[in-house]
């Protein structure tokens, strides 16, 4: 099972994320996808914001791994951003819009409508919030059922 890595931007007070509609959910999702062989969570991170978001970021800090039982581990790095448009992302995820795939959609969410609306990983989603108010600190290992 791959590892998951993901991204955490946050611009002008909100957080971007990919809204999603998938078989009969309606949720947000920190963007990010799959570790490729050969590749660190890093580089997944990097290459994953370009082809869902459509910009170049960069690695401030790691800033939480999630472990979930029986479900791949996740790393998450908080990032700035450097380039590009934001919502132009080509990534395959775009190429097959079904119910299983489902769709995908980049938005900006105000940080303070993070708690109130259904974004997963809920732990990290809570770290965003708790960060935004003391600051980030080291990288955390969240636990989620």
């Amino acid at each position: 099972m791959r590892k998951r890595a993901g991204i955490i931007l946050i611009q002008e007070g909100k957080l971007a994320l990919m809204e999603r509609h998938r078989q009969g959910r309606h949720y947000f999702a920190f963007p990010g996808g799959g570790v490729d062989e050969g590749e660190t969570d890093e580089q997944a991170a990097i290459r994953e914001a370009m082809e869902e978001l459509g910009i170049e970021v960069g690695i401030v800090q790691k800033a939480a791994t999630i472990l979930r039982e029986g479900r791949r581990d996740q790393v998450y790095f908080l990032v700035k951003w450097l380039g590009g448009e934001y919502g132009t992302g080509t990534g395959e995820e775009f190429d097959e819009v079904d119910e299983e795939n489902g769709t995908y959609n980049p938005v900006w969410m105000p940080l303070g409508e993070l708690l109130e609306k259904n974004v997963v990983p809920r732990g990290l989603a809570e770290l965003v919030v708790k960060a935004q108010r003391d600051g980030w600190g080291e990288s955390v290992v969240i636990r989620e059922d």
